[in-house]
Formats: C-alpha cells, structure tokens, sequence
C-alpha cells in the first residue's frame, strides 16, 4: 500500500557521520516512518528516548542502537549535549549482502534487543569503526561496492561479536509468550488492512477469546489497544507529514469512507483529523 507511514531509504549506499547537536534526529521526532534502510547508532554523549515497533528505549551514554528494515521508528525526546556516530545501508545495496546463518541468527536477535549498553572501553572501540567508515566514505566516495561490503561485514562481524552473549532463544519463550509476539510482529504487517482481532487469531490458528487473554496476560494490554494504537499512529504520521487528503489517509488504512475514519481517529485522540492536522493538541492518546 503506497500511503501509509512514511517510508525512509538512503540514495546513496552508505552514509556514515558524527552528530554534534539534535537538527538531523529531529527529522524522526513527533511522527514515526517505517526505515527502508538499516541504521546503527553508537552514543557517547547525550541520551535520546525512542520507540521502535512502539516499544520505547532510552539511549544514553555508550548505548549502541541497530534499527533493521522495516521497522518503525520514532524519536520521542533528545536532552544534553550529544556526541552520536551513526551509519546507514539503504535498501538497495542490503539486496546485494548475502545472508548466512550467523547473519540471520543476529538479525532475530536484534529484533529483540535493538539496544545495548557497552563497557566504556568496549564503546571507545565501536567508536574507532565509525571513524573509520566516516573516513572510508570521504576518501573512497564509496563508488566501490567492494569497499561498502568490507564496510558492512566489518560491522556484522563486530555485532555477532556484541549479541553474542545476547541470542534469543525462541524456545524459552513460554507457548504464550510466543503467541503474543507473533500476534505483534502480524499487527505490525497487516494492520492497515485489518483491523478484527479474527483475522489476527485466524493466522495464528486459535480463537479471538483466547487471543485475547493471552495477549492480556502477556502484555497488560487489550488486543484493540495494540491495534489501534498502531492505526492511530500511522494516521497521525500522514496528517503530519503529508499533504495527504483525509479521505485518502483514510482509504489507505482501509476505511470504509472518510466519516467512520473520523469517528475512529476521535475515538482515541479525542479531536478529528483535522484538528490534529491543524495542530489543536490531543485531548487523549492512544497507547
């Protein structure tokens, strides 16, 4: 589906670069976008609060941030002074990695563990890969795609290293506790297009009654609540950071006509689309 959260990719390869101030990190407050591309972060300085796939993290000092394609990213606040080394693989040169199991391995566990602390000395080595991917990239231009997968699998080796202690074990996960993850991972799919707690306990293969409480039991939180708070904050992206007509916000996340759409959207923010474009504030949050 074409219009729904804002999609993020790189035009070139790879980017790399040291943040000294918040300009660049503002582009992801207030409204999420869906990243195209991967992106990994190392903090020396500062601390920033974010969500991905509305989960919040706090990263601070020596905090290491990796967020995969497709997930969703929001910037929620930024304090202190910063000092950030980030690079960046766009969409396109990540269809030229090829994967292999220690690559897959990581990508599950990351998936769980977006952020890490590092030991200070442990840091001030990541630190040094950055500058050296910061000065690869100006000497080289990276026109070499050569150059970029020793980039990429430099890094790949360094964060195997990193998780390593980290991994995931799917088969610790309690039956209900998997349940509800892969309920999250279908919500965060296919949410544009439905909506039904049904549909949801259908794919999944067990009843909407019993979907609910292990959701419930798991998470504190009612299946619709997760529903909709992914609905809603793919609807106030689009308000925000589109030009978008409202019916059209309101046919790419599959309702039936504009009116229900509006109904829905002050449900859980308490003003309509359009006063939430127009920048009236919430009188209420979905969560």
């Amino acid at each position: 589906m074409e219009n729904e959260i804002p999609k993020i990719d790189l035009p070139e390869d790879v980017i790399a670069g040291i943040l000294n101030d918040s300009t660049i990190l503002s582009l992801y407050a207030n409204f999420p976008c869906r990243l195209k591309a991967e992106i990994v972060v190392l903090c020396k300085k500062g601390c920033v609060d974010a969500s991905i796939n509305l989960v919040d993290y706090h990263v601070s000092d020596n905090s290491f941030l990796i967020v995969l394609p497709g997930s969703i990213f929001q910037v929620n606040k930024i304090e202190g002074d910063l000092e950030i080394y980030f690079a960046g693989f766009s969409s396109d040169f990540l269809k030229t990695v090829s994967p292999f199991k220690s690559l897959i391995d990581l990508s599950y566990t990351v998936r769980h563990n977006p952020v890490i602390t590092l030991k200070p000395e442990v840091a001030d080595l990541v630190e040094d890969y950055f500058r050296l991917a910061v000065k690869t990239k100006d000497l080289f231009q990276l026109e070499n795609r050569d150059v970029t997968h020793s980039l990429y699998y430099t890094l790949v080796y360094t964060l195997i290293t990193l998780y390593g202690k980290r991994k995931v074990n799917k088969e610790s996960l309690t039956p209900a506790e998997r349940i509800s993850q892969d309920f999250g991972q279908l919500v965060l799919d296919n949410y544009a297009k439905e909506k039904n707690v049904a549909f949801y306990a259908g794919k999944l293969g067990i009843t909407p009654a019993y979907l609910s409480t292990i959701v419930k039991q798991t998470t504190g939180r009612t299946c619709m609540d997760i529903i909709s708070n992914m609905v809603i904050m793919d609807a106030k992206a689009q308000l925000k950071s589109t030009n978008l007509p409202i019916y059209q916000i309101a046919d790419a996340l599959n309702f039936n006509n504009v009116s229900f759409f509006g109904k829905y959207f002050k449900r859980y923010v308490g003003i309509s689309p359009l006063e939430y474009r127009n920048g009236k504030a919430d009188e209420n949050s979905a969560e």
